[in-house]
């Protein structure tokens, strides 16, 4: 067993406590407030020429009898509207705008006329099997979008302070917990895809009712119960799925309903769902002080970040199922690697942190944002990754091999299932939340993004203003401002990209030798207004290999700095890329390119191409010569590729020794 839960966790700092003035973020949030959010309200009321249809708003329309109609979409379209209204709300934290906050709120308005008077809220089935409500949990989403709103609704109720939507989401969960339970007439069950776990943890936090948290811990605790609830319900309703017209085959691991969650031993099924699951877990944990929930989470997460998480912060690898393989099975090609996936690997991440901070959690947490996260979207907010490869060619993705057809070259305007671009916009959109947190009289650095923070400690308020230089260089600066000498610890993070930091305080050297707690270096002293912490971390060029296990990556490199994967793209290399060797001695130059894709340091390198003769039409040749022509290649950030039009894209390269 692991240590036993403190009870004393951490506390993540509120959004409102925060304001990020980072260049490099800034642009990021900027776009979602300015182009992603507008953009994405324009799509699901379905005002995108070229796109997708939505249908997202209109159903609640018609379920609202303001419309005439017939439901469109998926089965849990409802979250759509959910999660933009979540973005919403963190953006009227950091700046109000009472034109975006009318639109939000006649919406909300829409919402909670399609409500039922039971307290119900699903347009699927208010719309189109308004007598089958409950009845296929194993695929239908019902918790789930469910899960969404009540998220929603807390962070409008703590933007704004208003009351409407928290209030439709808390009759929402009233009526499930009239619903889910162990009693004669109720159901001992819980949903196919994990969401309601950790947002009804959110409404327990803002509204004090310990029956929305009890209602977690239940929904917790019976999956992977036996006898299997979801084989009871595909038998009560004569085994029919929603999906096709065969009979259903359930697969329990999909489902992470395969065991009890407290005897899972590796990530398996979904990728969203598990980490999903894993978010409430953790919730659940630190709320009750359940330790085998929290070692159940440990395990967990040693599994997916030490054997099935991409470089790139990216996890499930496989395109059926959307799902985790085996340990070390990682192909780069016909990998799945979701955003949504990586986003809810950085909410569990956060939580874990609350619980033990720990740099191994930060440091995951920070690649995958600046990696898979930002590579989600374009860069001018109107493209989205639904999926995000290590490694493509785009007439095999765009040919007649079914098994690419996930892959795409280029971002998507918009989806039929919509996840990823809205879950991008609430998360940074809410960034500030994820960038601190505080214990006891313990202020944690997790990432290096430039702002100013006001906290509390034990009564006393604590200014911080940072200036980070990340992610193209390696130092942050703390300016502390307190209203009278204050004694506590800054903690600083140590990322597992730099081999040695260095740290000033006020202009003078601090030994941080023995110092290291858990991966920070802990500065603890009598604070005064003014004093400075200057923190330097050696940013080299790494070359970066896999676990011998991990075969796709057998005798390849990739290159990283810092925070940041690279790879190399058609572009600036010319095509068939699997010709590139890196020599193992190769001189690599950094240099900034201000003129592209938003400016990025990109790397050079002295590599070698294959060359051979002249083929032929032969397939297979015995006598074939091949030759080794130098040639200077370029890689870039890897979340600012397939911003120059369609190519070929790598992020291992062979390597020469």
């Amino acid at each position: 067993m692991g240590q036993a839960i403190s009870k004393v966790h951490a506390k993540p700092v509120s959004l409102k406590q925060v304001k990020i003035t980072d260049d490099f973020w800034n642009y990021y949030i900027n776009l979602v407030r300015d182009v992603v959010v507008p953009y994405q309200w324009d799509a699901i009321n379905d005002r995108v020429e070229g796109a997708e249809r939505s249908g997202a708003v209109s159903n609640f329309k018609i379920a609202a009898g303001l419309e005439k109609g017939d439901f469109y979409g998926f089965v849990f379209q409802d979250t759509d509207v959910a999660k933009w209204l979540e973005a919403v709300a963190y953006l009227l934290v950091t700046k109000r705008d009472e034109a975006l906050e009318q639109v939000a709120d006649e919406m909300i308005d829409i919402i909670g006329k399609a409500q039922q008077p039971d307290g119900y809220l699903n347009t699927f089935y208010t719309i189109k099997e308004p007598g089958q409500k409950w009845t296929n949990l194993t695929e239908c989403h019902e918790l789930y979008s469910a899960g969404h709103m009540i998220e929603a609704g807390v962070a409008y109720y703590n933007a704004t302070g208003k009351r409407q939507l928290l209030d439709i989401v808390c009759r929402v969960a009233d009526d499930i917990a009239v619903v889910f339970g162990d009693g004669p007439d109720q159901i001992a069950g819980y949903d196919g895809h994990q969401e309601v776990e950790l947002a009804l943890v959110k409404l327990y936090e803002t509204t004090g009712n310990r029956k929305y948290l009890e209602l977690s811990s239940y929904f917790i605790d019976k999956r992977g119960q036996q006898p299997s609830f979801f084989e009871a319900e595909a038998d009560r309703r004569g085994r029919t799925t929603h999906w096709s017209k065969n009979e259903i085959h359930i697969d329990p691991a999909y489902y992470q309903a395969h065991l009890p969650v407290r005897e899972q031993e590796a990530a398996v099924g979904h990728a969203v769902r598990v980490v999903y699951m894993l978010a409430g877990m953790a919730d659940v944990a630190r709320e009750t002080g359940d330790e085998s929930l929290l070692e159940a989470c440990r395990r967990l997460w040693d599994n997916i970040a030490s054997k099935q998480m991409y470089i790139t912060g990216g996890i499930g690898s496989m395109a059926h199922g959307e799902a985790f393989s085996i340990d070390y099975d990682l192909p780069n090609d016909t990998v799945y690697s979701e955003t949504c996936a990586s986003i809810g690997l950085i909410f569990f991440a956060h939580r874990m942190l609350q619980l033990e901070p720990n740099s191994r959690y930060a440091d995951v947490m920070e690649r995958a944002l600046f990696n898979t996260v930002i590579a989600g979207m374009s860069r001018d907010g109107r493209h989205f990754f639904y999926v995000n490869p290590l490694e493509v060619t785009p007439e095999v993705c765009e040919g007649k091999n079914k098994n690419y057809n996930h892959v795409k070259p280029v971002r998507q305007e918009w989806f039929g299932c919509a996840c990823c671009p809205p879950n991008i916009a609430r998360l940074l959109a809410s960034l500030g939340e994820y960038i601190y947190s505080v214990k006891e009289n313990t202020i944690y650095s997790h990432l290096y993004i430039g702002g100013e923070a006001v906290l509390n400690l034990g009564g006393a308020k604590v200014q911080l203003k940072q200036q980070s230089s990340m992610p193209w260089e390696g130092t942050a600066r703390f300016e502390i401002a307190v209203e009278q000498p204050t004694s506590f610890a800054l903690a600083l993070r140590i990322p597992d990209w730099s081999s040695e930091a260095a740290v000033l305080v006020n202009g003078e050297a601090y030994s941080i030798t023995d110092k290291i707690v858990d991966g920070y270096a802990v500065i603890e002293r009598l604070w005064a207004a003014g004093d400075v912490v200057e923190l330097t971390l050696e940013m080299p060029i790494l070359k970066v290999r896999s676990h011998p296990l991990v075969k796709q990556n057998a005798g390849k490199v990739a290159l990283q700095r810092g925070p940041l994967v690279y790879c190399i793209e058609e572009a600036d290399n010319g095509s068939q890329l699997q010709e590139l060797l890196l020599p193992q001695d190769a001189k690599l130059d950094l240099s900034f390119n201000e003129q592209l894709i938003g400016g990025i340091q990109v790397i050079k390198a002295d590599a070698l191409r294959l060359q051979f003769e002249q083929w032929g039409t032969q397939l297979y040749r015995s006598n074939a010569a091949a030759g080794l022509e130098q040639e200077s290649i370029t890689f870039i950030p890897y979340y600012a590729w397939a911003n120059r039009g369609k190519g070929e894209m790598a992020v291992w390269v062979k390597e020469r020794v």
